[in-house]
Order: C-alpha cells, then structure tokens, then sequence
C-alpha cells in the first residue's frame, strides 16, 4: 500500500533515523528526518508533513510536549516509544497522537500505519490484551433498517444521552458488540469541547492473571516486587472518556468482587495504595455468555450481574435480521476497496445476494466482514456473483438448506457428512467452541460430539 506524502521523523538515535528516512523514501515520501529536537516545532510546521513520526523521549525534551505544541494544527502525529504499556499509549492519545509504534517495530508496520493515515485516516492499534487505545473521532455507524436493528439504534441513542455511568452488551460472538459501544461513546461526546475522548477497551479473558488488577485499578512504587515505579490503571486512564472490559463473563471471582466495589462506589483504589480515586469514565461491559446461566452455575457473582444489568443492549444475530445482510455487505464492500486500493466489486448479483441473505452466519457480522473482505482482494470483477462466494454457501444451496432451516433432500441426493459436518461447526461457533452446549444445540450428547468433531478432523 504505497501513498506519496510528507513525513517527519524525529527521534535521537540515529540507526533508527537513518533506517526509517531510507525506507520511507524508497517508498515515494518525502522525508525530513531530525536528532535533536532543537527549534523542531518550527521545522515540523516550515516542513508541513502529512504525518510525524516523533519519540517520546528526547534529549532534554518529552515527546508529549512536543506533541501538545503541535496539537490543534492538523498535523497528524504517531509516537514511537520503547513502552507498549496501556499508560504511555493512552497519554498520547489524550493529547492527540493519531497511533503508536513500538520499538523496535517492523517497517512494514511502520509503511502501512503512514499510509493509512495518508489514504483512509486512523488506523486502530490493538496490542495484545489491550484491544483498543483510542480517542479519534472517525464516524462509527450502526448500519440497518431492520426492526431490530433501529430498536437497538433507539435504545443507544437514548443511553447515551442520559448519559448513563454504565452499560451492560450483550450477544453472541460476532455481532458487533464493541462496535455498539464506540456509537454510544461517540454520540455521548459529539459535542464535547474536548476533541479526545479516550476509549480504552480491555479483554478480560486475555488478562494475564497476575496483571489484571495492575492493568484495571494501577499500583503504587514497591506494592509488589516487580512495582519499581507506580502504575496508572486503566479506570484513571479513561477520565472523560469510556473503558471496556469485553469478555466480562470470563473475569476470575476474586477480581469480580473488586469490580463490584469499584462500580457500586464509583472509585478505585491502586494496589498498594491508601487514597481511593474517582472514576470519572463510563464503564461499558460486553459478554457473549448468559450470565443468568453463569450466576446460577456459581461461575458470576449475582451482585455484580444485577449492579452491570441496569442498563442493558443486547445486539441481536445477523439471522435474526437478514434484511441488513445486504446493505452491510455493500458497507465493506467499500471499506476493503479503499483499503487495499482496488475497484473490486461494487455489488451483488440477484443470486448471490439471494446465497448471503440465506445462510445462518454462525460468525455473525464479523463472518460477513471477513468474506466480503475476501472477495475485495480476490475478485476483480464489478459484481459478485454465486461462484466467487466460498463453497458452503453453494453446498447450502445444493443441499436444500433455507433460512428457515428446513433441509429437503434434492433429487441430485447430498453428503450426509458435509452437512453434519457443517451444522457441527455452526453449533461450536455459535457456543464460543463450548462443547456441552454445542451439543445441547445438536440434542446429541457430550460423547457423541466430542466422537463426531474427531471423526470429522474438526479439533
């Protein structure tokens, strides 16, 4: 992905200057590359790049007060530091950096951060257990004019001007839960005088055990051996914007109870510390488990499913409203087209769209955006046709299958194994792999599954 540009490189280590200016300009840029940070603000603005690619630690000099110097300017500004830590890429954030890179990085993140920036704006960045660090301000829509869907429109929009300390999402994987969250998120900021509101989301089921309370509420120097200096959690991070914790339902016991103080008296405290501190954010829980399950087979705590159950959206499967199937298809269809630089299809014929709107999509929206995805880098023709869609939804057409799950044996007769096998796979996507409940889904025992998913090779 190559786009022509300006860029400004400012960092002290040489190797690293050198390295990314002679990169950059095999690329087409034009580069400006700096050591010492001397007077460099005005050299950014006499130089107007399209995006700066500036250290946070400099000589005599932070990063982030070049960063503030430079705010409100347009200039587009993606830090590099030596710290992938929540702290140091939420600061930079707030105070308008576009992204962060790590060190060392691989330059081919590197290109592909610029140009994106360049052609299409913000990438999001989402390292490891820290899903999201962002406060820009791109447009999230929620697309469909299905019943369930402007239900669940009305219902965010209301939320969120209420401005309600905390929301519980739930549904099935897929189907955009955090994508619900970042609508309310924006609607409740849309007119804030503050151009970064920080959105912070945290998977809860990736959280290495020993960090999660670190990562959430922060520690203080020497709370614990590893504390050499004290740590900003993510609750304080999030001040005047959002936090997420995504996969609520996986959070250990012990951590649940502190969660529950947390939200029931609006503060936190760090590890090691004596002084509780307000959370001044609004706190967004997703799960695609049935926590009404979980609290009565003691895996979630009663008391907090009722304190996070106040305000509740549950986002319905993309089968529950085939009719948006289309119009969010067409939604990618232009999104992947302009982030891989292609033309690729621009519609759908009567039968293919006929193929998308029957097929269960057990992966929900997420399935949808992967296969239009696919078909934007593969498929150069303007219309999607049958044959360029991936061959299960053919065989679901072959076999008599329809959007009201009914099979009827064709006359051309079918594999009885191709379609076990296939119903197999939609009942563990749709249970989040879980076997017991996939065959509950099934009516089939435990054994018998656990006997066909082996015979099949679908481990």
């Amino acid at each position: 992905m190559k786009a022509n540009g300006r860029v400004f490189v400012l960092d002290d280590d040489d190797l690293i200057v050198s390295m990314l200016a002679r990169s950059l300009k095999r690329e087409g840029y034009q580069v400006q590359a700096e050591t010492d940070p001397g007077g460099v603000v005005e050299k950014i603005r006499s130089f107007s790049p399209h995006v700066v690619l500036l250290d946070i630690k400099l000589p005599g000099v932070n990063g982030l007060d070049v960063l503030r110097e430079l705010a409100g300017g347009g200039t587009r500004v993606v830090m590099l530091t030596s710290d992938d830590s929540a702290e140091s890429a939420v600061r930079a954030m707030k105070v308008g950096a576009v992204d962060y890179l790590t060190k060392p990085f691989d330059l081919e993140e590197v290109k592909k951060v610029i140009a994106a920036i360049i052609e299409e704006g913000s990438p999001r960045h989402e390292p490891g257990y820290l899903r999201t660090v962002s406060s820009d301000r791109a447009q999230v829509r929620l697309i469909g004019t299905s019943a369930a869907v402007s239900a669940l429109k009305e219902s965010a929009e209301k939320l969120a001007k209420a401005r309600v300390p905390s929301v519980l999402i739930t549904g099935e994987s897929g189907t955009g839960k955090e994508l619900v969250a970042r609508y309310i998120h924006d609607s409740m900021h849309s007119g804030d005088s503050s151009a970064h509101a920080p959105f912070i989301g945290i998977n809860c089921a990736a959280l290495p055990e020993d960090l999660v309370e670190s990562e959430l509420f922060g520690h203080e120097k020497g709370a614990f051996t590893d504390a050499k200096v004290e740590k900003v959690g993510i609750f304080e991070l999030a001040a005047g914007g959002t936090v997420l914790l995504d996969e609520i339902g996986e959070m250990k016991w012990n951590l649940q109870a502190k969660l529950l103080r947390a939200l029931e008296e609006w503060k936190v405290r760090r590890v090691g510390g004596r002084i509780d501190i307000p959370i001044q954010a609004t706190v967004f829980v997703t799960t695609n488990r049935n926590l009404e399950e979980a609290v009565k087979t003691g895996d979630f705590r009663i008391d907090l499913f009722y304190r996070l159950a106040t305000f509740c959206l549950h986002v319905p499967p993309l089968r529950e409203h085939r009719e948006d199937v289309i119009p969010i298809a067409e939604h990618y269809l232009g999104l992947f087209a302009a982030k891989y630089s292609r033309p690729g299809p621009t519609g759908f014929s009567a039968e293919a769209a006929r193929l998308l709107r029957a097929h269960d999509w057990p992966g929900n929206v997420r399935e949808l955006r992967n296969t239009i995805e696919r078909l934007v880098v593969l498929e150069s023709g303007p219309t999607v046709l049958p044959e360029h869609l991936p061959k299960v939804f053919r065989r679901e057409s072959a076999s008599g299958h329809t959007s009201s799950g009914e099979i009827t044996l064709p006359d051309a007769g079918l594999s009885l194994e191709d379609l076990e096998s296939t119903l197999i796979v939609q009942a563990l996507t749709k249970t989040g792999r879980n076997k017991v409940q996939a065959a509950k889904l099934l009516g089939i025992t435990y054994d018998s599954l656990r006997y066909q998913v082996k015979k099949l090779g679908l481990d």
